[in-house]
């Protein structure tokens, strides 16, 4: 047991350490508020280790369960903090931090001038109770107040990892709430005689009971409610590399189609008096401008996009599939560049669907992807596996 929890106890605060001195400059909302989480489970976890405990009892007896009840306190402030910070405007999130913080400071005094009592009445049953009713009291109000606001986060979130994260944490506050229904039980027992639970019992493993509802139970409510929140954190800068190495791969794959485009349409590129050393390295920005442009080109070439040509193209393959109306569509381009450079237009424009091009309005990924079919097609075009034959008629090379 004292590597476990003095070893979730290190995790946290190294966590602790780099979310407040790590983050660099300016600190986004929360910062001080997660840091502050994460260093009160750590004390939490560390006061559930024997050896942490009879460390601190050596010094000032029975102090550890005051530093223990004292961390979980503070960490469900923190963790309503965060979700204060993150989710409410900042003048409403202050409000609220600066009664949850009176409410604690007034809990945890109480608690140790009840714990001071209880000492010097020789572990009066009557004065534990008191102090196990203020601490469930604050306790149950925190997260009952938390698992309200995760459930409804999770809801209304597009974010998969921010969406995962809280119902990671909802899932803690289940497990806390347990804990929460124990001491509620023990203080039944002290109030009414009962003798349900034995009494300053010490726990030396994580499945006895009551050790399952008195440790185990606010431990597993800790590292998920720490992972839920985290968990966003620690996923976006993987999905922004992920993201990069789609964009860069993307920007090269568009490549062949966008300079046939601007080798016969120079307008079509935009201007780079406007773009600064960042912008020049930005993948994103790098992307959206070729989809543009790419864009640009394909509305600019319609007028010699042959009917026709169209037509013979829809028997030729599949339209009516994503990939198949993505061939069509780069088959009637190459044609339309090829009389573009002879200076023929069409006789009758082929008209493409406004369905197809309304679904991905706005949509940057959505109309990246369908671009990369286009050119996938119109290399493979452009290399000979197809070809517009005399007439403007599309066919399968070597027909």
């Amino acid at each position: 047991m004292n590597a476990v929890f003095l070893g979730m106890a290190c995790l946290l605060a190294a966590a602790a350490s780099y979310w407040i001195l790590g983050r660099g400059k300016p600190r986004p909302a929360g910062t001080w508020a997660m840091g502050a989480l994460l260093a009160s489970f750590a004390l939490a976890f560390a006061t559930y280790a024997p050896l942490f405990e009879n460390a601190v009892e050596a010094i000032v007896p029975h102090v550890a369960r005051l530093l223990s009840n004292s961390a979980s306190l503070a960490a469900a402030t923190s963790v309503l903090a965060v979700s204060f910070q993150v989710n409410l405007q900042p003048a409403e999130a202050r409000r609220r931090i600066r009664l949850r913080l009176f409410l604690l400071g007034a809990s945890v005094s109480g608690m140790a001038v009840l714990l001071t009592v209880e000492q010097m009445t020789h572990r009066s049953p009557q004065v534990y109770a008191l102090y196990l009713l203020l601490f469930i009291s604050y306790l149950g109000f925190a997260i009952v107040d938390f698992l309200q606001q995760t459930l409804r986060q999770s809801k209304s979130t597009r974010r998969s990892s921010v969406r995962i994260g809280l119902r990671m944490a909802a899932a803690g506050c289940v497990f806390a709430l347990v804990y929460a229904a124990y001491k509620v039980t023990v203080l039944f027992s002290l109030g009414l005689d009962l003798h349900l639970v034995p009494d300053h019992a010490r726990c030396s493993s994580l499945v006895a009971v009551p050790c399952v509802f008195s440790v185990t139970s606010p431990a597993l409510a800790v590292l998920l409610i720490c992972l839920g929140l985290t968990l966003p954190a620690v996923v976006y800068p993987i999905s922004q590399a992920r993201r990069h190495r789609w964009e860069v791969r993307s920007f090269d794959a568009l490549g062949p189609l966008w300079q046939d485009l601007s080798a016969a349409m120079p307008e079509i590129v935009l201007s780079a008096a406007d773009i600064d050393e960042d912008g020049a390295n930005d993948s994103d920005f790098l992307l959206q401008r070729r989809v543009i442009e790419i864009s640009d080109g394909i509305l600019a070439v319609r007028p010699y996009c042959s009917r026709s040509v169209y037509e013979a193209a829809q028997r030729t393959v599949d339209a009516g599939t994503e990939q198949g109306s993505a061939i069509v569509e780069a088959m009637v381009v190459k044609a339309a560049l090829a009389a573009l450079q002879s200076g023929h237009p069409a006789d009758e424009v082929a008209v493409p669907s406004a369905t197809d091009t309304a679904s991905r309005a706005g949509d940057l990924r959505a109309e990246t992807q369908w671009l990369l079919r286009i050119a996938e097609a119109y290399a493979h075009a452009h290399g000979g596996t197809l070809r517009v034959a005399d007439g403007g008629q599309p066919e399968p090379a070597g027909a």
